[in-house]
């Protein structure tokens, strides 16, 4: 029999991802789209991995309790993964109220809409190494007390624990991933590094002639989302819910970051790189690290592909995108 996965976000990095993960997998999928005005371009992730035809799509918000439960009760099913969010943390900042609604109430919502219509069903909730912040421990494992530093954080931490309370209270098969940042060309420009790839991209062919980033020094524990979203899938085949730590167990500066972007395009990023106060957060993450040790034990689930080759990728993406652009 089919299973029928729902996919909160399904026009993001991630639920691009993992939607071409569980078709791959003869899954049937499904995707929650809010209603604006960029209908007709929104599914862009969609048709970069050439699945926008593939998919089911449904009107819903994660504000709106009545069109994720009538979404929930018409497709019945088997597994939801909620990655919608107000994801850019420097947004949460000049929009707090409306990170908090989202990204931290909205999964309450997926929850009840799940627990009314389909309570047999596996529930996946996309967590975030941002709850950790202020960091308490070198490394950040399942165990590690949070200190969110951030309104995105904050939201991220409610949605985290209210996934637990209804895993403890209800008996729901709800599970969360406390993914480490995670990275690819589908990446929205906003985030450090895909701003990197395409100001390198932009250099390269002489559409630009500076990249002005912020702490540069911050250091981050980054994969590639291909490899979360496989981890995402693995957490809803165990018998026993839990949360998962998911990350690669290397940091890597912004600045080095940069230099293989830069190396790669074959440019001098001392040339280039110009940092900007203005880029700066109000308070700022400057390490994070996971371990996740629990995940590759339990789930059997290790990163297969490195940074360099990641942002190799990402940037050769962006001269591909920017020379059709500019032909």
């Amino acid at each position: 029999m089919t299973k029928r996965a729902l996919v909160t976000g399904v026009t993001g990095q991630d639920g691009a991802y993992l939607s071409q993960f569980l078709l791959d997998k003869g899954y049937e999928v499904h995707g929650v789209v809010r209603r604006s005005s960029h209908r007709g371009v929104e599914d862009h992730r969609l048709r970069w991995l050439g699945i926008s035809g593939k998919l089911n799509l449904h009107d819903a918000d994660l504000a709106d309790l009545s069109s994720l439960l009538r979404t929930v009760q018409a497709i019945q099913p088997d597994e939801i993964y909620n990655l919608a969010a107000q994801s850019y943390v420097a947004s949460s900042w000049r929009q707090p109220l409306l990170t908090a609604n989202v990204t931290g109430v909205g999964v309450t919502n997926v929850l009840e809409a799940m627990r009314l219509g389909a309570p047999k069903a596996r529930f996946y909730q996309a967590s975030s190494s941002e709850m950790y912040g202020l960091i308490q421990e070198p490394m950040q494992s399942e165990k590690t007390p949070f200190y969110p530093r951030s309104p995105y954080a904050v939201a991220k931490l409610y949605g985290h624990w209210i996934t637990v309370n209804y895993r403890e209270s209800f008996g729901l098969h709800a599970s969360s991933g406390i993914l480490f940042n995670h990275e690819s060309p589908l990446r929205g420009v906003e985030f450090v590094t895909r701003k990197v790839t395409t100001g390198v991209a932009a250099i390269k062919l002489g559409l630009a002639t500076e990249l002005r980033l912020g702490n540069i020094d911050a250091k981050r524990d980054w994969g590639h989302a291909k490899d979360y979203v496989r981890a995402m899938w693995l957490m809803l085949q165990q018998e026993k819910p839990d949360d998962y730590v998911v990350a690669t167990g290397v940091t890597t500066t912004v600045r080095d970051m940069c230099h293989i972007a830069f190396e790669h395009a074959g440019l001098d990023m001392e040339k280039f790189v110009i940092i900007d106060p203005a880029f700066y957060r109000p308070a700022e993450v400057d390490v994070l690290l996971g371990d996740s040790s629990k995940a590759r034990q339990v789930l059997g689930w290790t990163p297969e592909i490195d940074l360099r080759e990641m942002i190799c990728e990402m940037v050769d993406a962006d001269l591909a995108r920017l020379r059709r652009e500019s032909a």
